[in-house]
């Protein structure tokens, strides 16, 4: 059995983890040892390289937009932060969220802050929809909101391995092992054990862990209402062209993107039908009874599309408030949460890992304050509400 020790140890190196590592070892300038320790090195199951990879400044709180308008930053500088090589695919073609009478002053509300913010959103009335976007069926919608700049979608893969590139090319070790248990010193953490045996020792934990963020928590005894949840991508061709489709979210929460030839789109199950995921099966009823349907009514041309493929992914889904939790602990002060951003975690990446990397180093909050997601509110049962959850 093998003992090895790190000052940060940094448990799940997708998206979130490879950012804290990134900006630790970059912009922090940290001249401690990490290591970040990766069941899935190859990521065939990981949140980040399964999902719609998009990013939006359409939320309803201001520190997720906050969020996400750094995201749009580093995403922009990549070529100067990375070398000129780095290229992400970053399509800036925006979000467009679609209101019927219902959801029409929850949706002007939320432009409202997203304004405050320098969000680039426009708000449109039925005519502005129906003149800006043709193939769309107006008639039952009150209101849109439509991203000009600073959202779209992106290769998520190529961003995961730009920044773990990055943070290797520091002297960050990536270890392949499953962290199976977690020792305890008191009020601190000791270290964590993996699967093979290996101990390792840090002086500080981060849980970065993604869809595992609960079960790692729990190996040290502290309760995070964090679990996976599975969300399905359906993969169609439409054979009539749809000129300037942005990432359009319907009222009943379906949503589809241009993804080169072809479009993707999905729709996140009702509440009660979203148990704790233990697969990654597609539920192709879900298309044919919700998906599709909708699609159809909202884009006519979509009536005659074609179901190409589709694959499941797990995400990790905040039970209280479906927000990031980021933070120290608050009795154990060198576990540091980055779990639970219900969706939003590839775009947040780079703000959580820039935010967790300050706590290690400066131990506080520096260029975004992001206390609103502190673990207190965990315990408190407090939730953050964020009207705009996809």
């Amino acid at each position: 059995m093998s003992s090895e020790s790190y000052d940060v140890v940094i448990v799940g190196g997708a998206a979130v983890g490879s950012a804290v590592a990134y900006f630790l070892t970059h912009d922090l300038e940290f001249s401690g040892s990490v290591a970040v320790i990766e069941r899935d090195p190859a990521y065939t199951h990981a949140a980040t390289t399964l999902s719609a990879a998009s990013i939006r400044q359409q939320f309803s709180t201001p520190e997720n937009i906050r969020m996400s308008r750094f995201g749009v930053e580093f995403f922009r500088a990549l070529k100067q932060r990375v070398g000129a090589d780095a290229d992400i695919g970053f399509r800036e073609r925006g979000y467009l969220l679609l209101a019927s009478e219902n959801g029409e002053a929850t949706l002007a509300a939320n432009h409202a802050v997203q304004q405050a913010e320098g969000a680039d959103v426009v708000l449109m009335d039925r005519q502005a929809l129906a003149d800006n976007f043709r193939w769309l069926k107006t008639s039952d919608l009150v209101l849109g909101a439509f991203g000009r700049s600073g959202e779209g979608w992106f290769d998520a893969h190529s961003l995961l391995m730009l920044m773990r590139n990055a943070a290797r090319q520091k002297g960050v070790r990536y270890i392949h092992g499953e962290v199976t248990g977690i020792a305890r010193a008191g009020a601190r953490i000791a270290g964590v054990t993996l699967a093979d045996g290996t101990h390792i020792s840090c002086g500080t934990l981060v849980n970065a862990a993604g869809p595992q963020a609960g079960d790692v928590a729990a190996l040290a005894g502290i309760a995070l209402p964090v679990e996976p949840r599975k969300r399905c991508v359906f993969v169609v061709a439409c054979r009539t062209a749809l000129p300037d489709m942005p990432l359009m979210v319907d009222p009943t929460g379906v949503w589809i993107r241009p993804e080169g030839e072809v479009y993707i789109c999905g729709v996140s199950p009702p509440e009660e039908t979203d148990p704790r995921a233990t697969d990654f099966e597609v539920d192709y009823a879900l298309f044919d009874e919700v998906v599709w349907p909708m699609l159809a009514h909202r884009v006519p041309a979509m009536e005659a599309l074609k179901l190409q493929r589709a694959w499941a992914g797990h995400y990790d889904y905040n039970r209280l408030d479906q927000n990031a939790v980021i933070g120290r602990h608050p009795e154990i002060a060198n576990f540091i949460f980055a779990n639970g951003f219900s969706g939003h975690g590839l775009q947040q990446s780079p703000a959580s890992g820039r935010a967790v990397a300050e706590l290690i180093v400066h131990n506080r909050f520096v260029s975004l304050d992001l206390s609103l997601f502190g673990y207190q509110r965990i315990i408190e049962g407090r939730a953050v509400r964020e009207l705009n959850v996809i």
